[in-house]
């Protein structure tokens, strides 16, 4: 009986083992065996948005955030000058000149709704004028006159021009409440035509006025008192010089008094004249008249409320 050799075993760790002569032989070098599975493709080349990609995928993320920030602020400006109202029209001369107008328009309304300096001078001094009454006797006959007073001291003391009392017998003053008190001479100052009175019964309110000074030339002045009878009148003036002389009757001579423009008749003598403050800057003493008349001309004169304080024992301001 024959015996049948087996085929010899094939090394299978052995390059190409396994695989017939022929296909290792035809097979190119480096090519895959037949039989070893698919080949590797190679990857194709990148393209321009791979690469663009790739370089932004490398950016850090902060960089990311400002950028989104700056975006959404510009956003945010580009919306605000697309909705924001428009601004003012430029101003032209024309405006200019209206508005020139209307405020100078409104400073004359203000000006006119004012009281006039005149008004507040009024009263000021209006609680602290008196009206002085006197009798007396002239060549055997019975006189009576008239002249105005001012408050000038809580203690009701009046201050007047001389010659309203000189002479007299009886002294009656009213205050500006209506009070009625008969009064006597306290002191006189011959020199400057001044006197002080002391009234027996007071007002229940006493009212002294504030005392002035620092006059120029030019500056308003008013006199108040009771011309001609007419009882707590106002005028108007200004300073029309300061320091001036003039004789009086009784061959006196008054000095360094106020000249004034102001209209002054009898029954201003002894009255308050005022700045425009209302303060008692003189008293009333005198007119200039060249004729025989005792009517104003246009000057009058007052004593400085310094000298007239004096004159009152030193008044207090």
């Amino acid at each position: 009986m024959a015996r049948v050799t087996a085929p010899p075993a094939v090394d299978t760790a052995a390059p190409g083992a396994g695989t017939p002569l022929r296909a290792r032989l035809l097979a190119p070098p480096g090519a895959p065996l037949v039989g070893s599975g698919p080949s590797p493709q190679p990857e194709p080349p990148d393209g321009p948005w791979q690469r663009m990609r790739r370089r932004l995928a490398s950016v850090p993320r902060w960089v990311w955030a400002a950028l989104a920030i700056v975006l959404l602020v510009a956003a945010a400006l580009t919306a605000y000058a697309v909705t924001r109202p428009p601004g003012p029209a430029p101003i032209t001369q024309h405006d200019v000149d209206l508005t020139v107008q209307k405020g100078l328009a409104k400073q004359a309304e203000a000006e006119a709704a004012a009281p006039a300096d005149a008004t507040l001078a009024h009263a000021a001094i209006a609680p602290s004028l008196v009206v002085i009454t006197t009798r007396g006797t002239s060549a055997g006959a019975q006189s009576q006159g008239s002249g105005a007073g001012v408050v000038v001291n809580a203690d009701g003391t009046v201050l007047t021009a001389l010659h309203v009392v000189e002479g007299s017998s009886t002294i009656t003053v009213a205050f500006s409440d209506g009070t009625t008190s008969p009064a006597t001479v306290a002191s006189r100052k011959p020199e400057s035509d001044i006197a002080t009175l002391t009234p027996a019964k007071l007002p229940e309110t006493v009212v002294p006025a504030v005392l002035g000074g620092g006059l120029v030339v030019g500056a308003p002045v008013f006199a108040v008192g009771h011309p001609l009878g007419l009882v707590d009148s106002l005028s108007a003036g200004v300073v029309s010089a300061l320091d001036r002389t003039v004789r009086v009757e009784g061959s006196r001579k008054l000095e360094h008094l106020i000249q004034f423009d102001a209209a002054v008749n009898p029954g201003n003598s002894g009255g308050p004249l005022l700045n425009k403050a209302g303060q008692v800057v003189g008293i009333v003493t005198g007119l200039a008249n060249p004729t025989d008349q005792t009517l104003f001309v246009g000057i009058g004169f007052a004593v400085p409320i310094a000298t007239a304080g004096g004159g009152a024992g030193g008044i207090a301001r």
